[in-house]
């Protein structure tokens, strides 16, 4: 009974022992994350509210040009061709603008000069010499940082990293970091903020430990990171083989972090370790301190890297510009060289279609951003690629995703630091790389297809996320490995099967069944070559329909690469319901053989080839032909967007974003009114090609939005034909005005460059054109403004209004305000009755309904703030059965149809160069002049070769290489008690926690690993029920105590003793819960190396004399429970002795 008092003292001096520890934990831990940051961190007193905003601005340099040459030639021969291709002109006034960098004192396949002269067509002259393949602009890049006021508060103690992204969209390849945000993330709530709090050692979560114990660690392999430069005695990197600078500073280090992130994450060695510690880091500096940047300055650094035969290159910049013809051509000549270029795929999600340039390539590694619950970041940019529009369909982008919100890396002078973005993700998947290239006892077998094919064959599918999100899912280090190391060089495909019934993965191919009459589903494969740089398709792909599974029900057309380089080609299928099934419903099957074909890299075997053969299966749901009423006809063929051309954005007050480049598709930024229209029951089809191309009998609606092409006299005419007899037609518009074009033109005050606008936000010139036929034409007025109709609110931005209407139609205006005043001259004025929608039944028997509205931006998804999808409803139901909704034909607003008098139709701006993108202008000098009309495509269709074979109930499986049986392969056991690495089955979940062992090490050490490590998942932070058992045991022993008469009289009364007792629980779990957050850290799990190991040694010395005093304690506390326990039986033994003895 002695030991009472001192135990009460005791407690006391343990929970003030544990106050001051995690005092000087935290106080430690602190400065090791801020260093010498230059980003914000937000604090918990208020939760400071600024956050890193980030601008960019870019722009064609005036007078300069890169001219491309057909081959690598000296300086002096470069100079020697271009001299003679101006002299031919008489052009004297120009010279080479001098490149002083590495890549100088080589030969070199492109140069740079100014000329004078501002005429185009003099400068394109230099393509007549016959060394010379190609001229265009030279580029800049402008990026501005700035600390601006955050629209959300941050959550505290977390660092807070918002670049809120407000891009000037031309032409700019910009770096692609960003803030956290994510689409549906589970994170947002605010119950699981601690989560989001948690710092992740990626490289760890990716079970990159597993290959270090094996002895991969990246030696040997050449990773080149293209970014911001490296400071030279950084203390987190071993092995800087080379440091360039590409800019015009005179410096190679760093002065802003990003590119000492991107570095870290591939190979720092220590805090924030990287996936490749030991790899051979070449630093690219090719940004300056301003954030500027050229398109030389790249191209010079690519041809660098592929003289020191660079082996991974890292790219975390992008832009919309597909046709950056130097850009793309060079990356295609880095990647045929034999390196493996990794791109982050944009920061422009959610909006679907966003992808960027060079990740949107065939043979580049596009990825994409997830957080660390496995949702897809909402920042991550989407598919599919816009390329092949109008006439095709996108490919399937990004590749993979993993992880990049929130992710840990190298600080600007050490430490280390969180960013979010694809730019982070990029970098991920590049030391991936780089330490599975290491793992690769063939190095001749790695390739960036080879690499590429063992990533998506081994991704992880994320369940719920469709294809144009997630690509083949996130990014497996182990079983890449796996497959890397039974490698057989081969072809293969991307996506490895088709099924249009499969939800939602196979979005949108699965969102609506095919049926007979409809436009061909086009499907766009990518073919991988594993084999070779170069190969081609033996024959023709083979269609065999599986005849037990109606396979015969489809046909199938081809069309692919006459050759396939660099390392890859695409597939392109057709697929359509033969005329017998009509009337039939059902799914029916079969598979596509293609064979690929590659020159032996053996010199040796002198014109041998080698062949891989693939199969693509292929499942459809078919249904009868819907009635015409039903179908809807979306006119893709005369949406234009950027690149080529400047096409102005549809919205004008969104300055930040000037271009409409996101494909105007229904798959793209149309694709919640497809969704909406789908769900209605209308069936959506495609149309690519002109008017002339489709039977306008099989559809009720023709659906014309935001067009900015002109149209061809025979489209025209067919039109008119086509609503005479029952075709009808929604048009939805957008501004058009020749004074505002010229005031939104760019124009840049270090380049004095001016960008004019090709047209306005749609052609309104080309639609009235079209339109005038019915005496109907939109004016150059623009408008916006908020409204009421049939009680929905609605909001008009810069839209046109209705200059002209038939009589017999009925028209509705609203109050808005006049905002081509605004722009032009910076005045306010309200205009009454503008007139906005129009509908019109033509006079002819069975003739087609009419619909004009002048906004298209209620529609889109880039800009909407208020949709009109309830509109688009009201007026396919108009068209469709002739029945104008009560709400709009008994409008307040509806008015006399206008009758164009005093007001001037709208003209083509003066001197446009619309005719250079124009699908139907000729490209000359004068008014513009109309093309010969196309022909319509002709599909050719496969020849069957039926056969009697039963198909596989899911197509989905894990990829197989060849020989490569995934399910038999197992990492051998270098730890003992370490779990083997268990491939999943096909029909199991792609969250795939293998459990580890989380035993306790010793209960008397007490083992703090609440948030504990799991043998593979190196570092992801999981409840140990060890752990939980403990506190509970621990709490109950405490609280335990409380329960004796002379507990509470030591302590002062009951009151006090119970709140003595919750103060000393607040401080356990506080502990416990830091101490947690803090051994994912570390590479600790116990309470004692964790703090060894983060706040020295004196501080894991008191932890110790802690850790004893606390053990004393939970004794004497069991030895008093015990004491008390046998008290009470011994005197009920002695109550239970009298009782008998008296009753005796």
């Amino acid at each position: 009974m002695a030991l009472r008092p001192y135990f009460t003292k005791m407690k006391f001096a343990h929970i003030w022992l544990k106050v001051l520890l995690m005092f000087l934990f935290l106080k430690k831990h602190q400065g090791t994350r801020l260093g010498n940051s230059s980003y914000e961190t937000v604090s918990c007193e208020g939760c400071s509210q600024l956050t890193l905003k980030v601008e960019f601005s870019s722009a064609v340099v005036e007078h300069e040009y890169i001219v491309a040459f057909t081959g690598y030639y000296t300086a002096k021969a470069r100079n020697k061709f271009i001299s003679t291709a101006l002299k031919s002109r008489g052009i004297s006034d120009w010279k080479i603008v001098p490149r002083n960098n590495p890549a100088s004192d080589y030969p070199s396949d492109f140069e740079l000069i100014e000329i004078k002269t501002s005429q185009r067509d003099t400068v394109l002259t230099l393509e007549d010499h016959p060394n010379i393949k190609r001229v265009t602009p030279q580029r800049r890049v402008f990026r501005s940082l700035k600390f601006v006021e955050s629209e959300m508060p941050a959550p505290c103690n977390e660092t807070k990293w918002s670049q809120k992204w407000q891009s000037s969209r031309p032409l700019r390849r910009t770096s692609l970091s960003l803030s956290s945000g994510f689409w549906h993330a589970t994170g947002r709530h605010s119950s699981r903020r601690l989560l989001k709090a948690i710092p992740r050692q990626v490289a760890q979560t990716l079970q990159a430990d597993v290959l270090w114990q094996l002895g991969y660690t990246g030696s040997n392999v050449k990773v080149a990171v293209f970014d911001t430069g490296l400071s030279e005695k950084h203390p987190h990197f071993k092995n800087v083989k080379e440091r360039t600078n590409w800019t015009n500073e005179k410096t190679l280090d760093d002065g802003l972090g990003h590119g000492t992130f991107v570095a870290g994450v591939i190979a720092s060695m220590r805090e924030c370790q990287g996936f490749a510690p030991d790899s051979e880091l070449h630093i690219y500096r090719v940004f300056t301190n301003n954030q500027v940047s050229y398109t030389s300055w790249f191209l010079d650094a690519f041809n660098y890297a592929i003289l020191k035969k660079i082996d991974v290159l890292n790219l975390s910049i992008g832009g919309p510009d597909f046709m950056d013809h130097p850009f793309v051509d060079k990356v295609w000549e880095l990647t045929a060289n034999n390196v493996i270029m990794v791109s982050a795929i944009g920061n422009d999600g959610p909006l679907y279609g966003t992808l960027n340039n060079p990740a949107d390539q065939m043979d580049v590694i596009g990825v994409g951003g997830i957080d660390f619950e496995d949702n897809i970041a909402r920042f991550s940019s989407r598919g599919m690629t816009t390329w092949e529009l109008p006439g095709g369909y996108g490919r399937m982008k990004p590749d993979i995703v993993t992880y990049g919100s929130g992710v840990r890396g190298s600080g600007l002078k050490g430490g280390c630091r969180s960013l979010s973005g694809t730019s982070v993700a990029s970098p991920v998947v590049a030391g991936a790389v780089t330490l599975l290239v290491s793992t690769v006892q063939k190095r001749e077998l790695v390739n960036p297809a080879s690499m590429k094919q063992a990533l998506i064959a081994s991704a992880r599918r994320l369940p719920g996320v469709n294809m144009f999100e997630q690509g083949h899912g996130k990014l497996d280090l182990l079983r890449a490995f796996q497959i890397l190391n039974s490698y057989k060089p081969q072809a293969s495909l991307s996506p490895s099967y088709v099924d249009l019934t499969e939800c939602p993965y196979m979005w949108p191919y699965c969102s609506q069944p095919i049926y007979y009459g409809g436009m061909p589903t086009i499907v766009n494969v990518t073919i991988l070559n594993g084999m070779g740089v170069t190969g081609r398709i033996v024959d023709k792909p083979d269609w065999q329909p599986y005849l037990p599974h109606n396979g015969d029900n489809i046909e199938v057309a081809f069309s692919y690469s006459s050759v396939l380089w660099p390392w890859s080609g695409y597939l392109a299928i057709s697929i359509s319901v033969a005329k017998k099934a009509s009337s039939w419903e059902g799914i029916a099957q079969g598979h596509i053989m293609v064979t690929v074909a590659s020159p032996e890299e053996n010199e040796s075997k002198n014109g041998a080839e080698q062949f891989s053969t693939v199969k693509l299966p292929i499942k459809v749901k078919i249904i009868p032909t819907p009635p015409r009423s039903k179908r809807v006809l979306w006119d893709q063929y005369h949406n234009l967007r950027y690149p080529p051309g400047y096409f102005p954005r549809d919205n004008l007050r969104m300055k930040n974003d000037p271009l409409d480049w996101n494909g105007d598709h229904v798959h793209t930024n149309f694709r919640d009114m497809y969704q909406h229209l789908r769900s209605m029951g209308y069936f959506v089809e495609v149309l690519g090609a002109p008017f002339t191309c489709f039977d306008a009998s099989q559809y009720g609606t023709l659906l014309l939005v935001d067009s900015e092409e002109e149209f061809f006299p025979e489209e025209i005419s067919k039109l008119r034909r086509d609503v005479a007899n029952g075709l009808s037609l929604v048009v939805f518009s957008d501004w058009y005005n020749t004074s505002v074009m010229r005031k939104v033109k760019f124009y840049d005050e270090n380049t004095r460059q001016w960008w004019m606008p090709d047209t306005g936000g749609a052609n309104i010139p080309a639609l009235n054109d079209l339109l005038s036929v019915w005496s109907m034409s939109f004016s150059d007025g623009i408008y916006e403004g908020d409204f009421t109709m049939a009680n929905h609110d609605m909001y008009y931005a810069s839209g046109c209004s209705i200059a002209m209407f038939p009589e017999e139609g009925a028209v509705i205006s609203q109050s808005l305000k006049d905002q081509g005043l605004e722009v032009l001259k910076q005045e306010t004025s309200l205009v009454q009755n503008v007139p906005v929608l129009g509908m019109y039944q033509t006079p002819s028997e069975g003739g087609g309904r009419i619909v004009l509205y002048g906004d298209s931006n209620c529609l889109d998804d880039s800009h909407r703030q208020k949709d009109c999808f309830w509109l688009m409803d009201a007026l396919l139901q108009y068209t469709s059965y002739g029945v104008m909704p009560p709400s709009l034909s008994h409008s307040e607003n509806r008015q006399k149809p206008p009758s164009g008098e005093g007001i001037t139709p709208p003209e083509r701006l003066e001197g446009n160069h619309l005719h250079r993108y124009s699908k139907v202008l000729e490209t000359h000098l004068g008014d513009p002049k109309p093309r010969p009309l196309p022909n319509c495509p002709h599909l050719s269709w496969a020849k069957p070769v039926p056969l009697n074979e039963t198909a596989p109930s899911n197509l989905w499986k894990h990829q197989k290489l060849l020989s490569i049986d995934l399910d038999a392969l197992a990492l051998p056991s270098f730890r003992q008690n370490r779990p083997q690495v268990r491939p999943l089955s096909p029909g199991e979940s792609s969250a795939w926690d293998i459990p580890g062992d989380h035993r306790m090490e010793e209960l008397a050490r007490e083992s703090i690993s609440l948030l504990g490590k799991s043998g593979l998942e190196g570092g992801t932070p999981s409840l140990s029920s060890m752990g939980a058992i403990f506190i509970m045991l621990k709490s109950a022993l405490g609280a335990g105590l409380l329960n004796f008469p002379w507990a509470f009289n030591k302590v002062g009364g009951m009151h006090t003793a119970i709140m003595v007792e919750l103060v000393s629980l607040i401080f356990l779990i506080s502990g416990l819960v830091i101490l947690g957050y803090a051994s994912s850290l570390s590479k600790h799990s116990t309470y004692q190396g964790v703090v060894k190991d983060l706040c020295g040694p004196a501080i894991g010395k008191l932890c110790g004399i802690c850790y004893i005093i606390n053990l004393f304690m939970i004794c004497v506390a069991f030895l008093r429970v015990v004491e008390d326990q046998l008290e009470k039986c011994s005197v009920r033994l002695y109550t239970l002795k009298q009782y008998l003895v008296c009753n005796e």
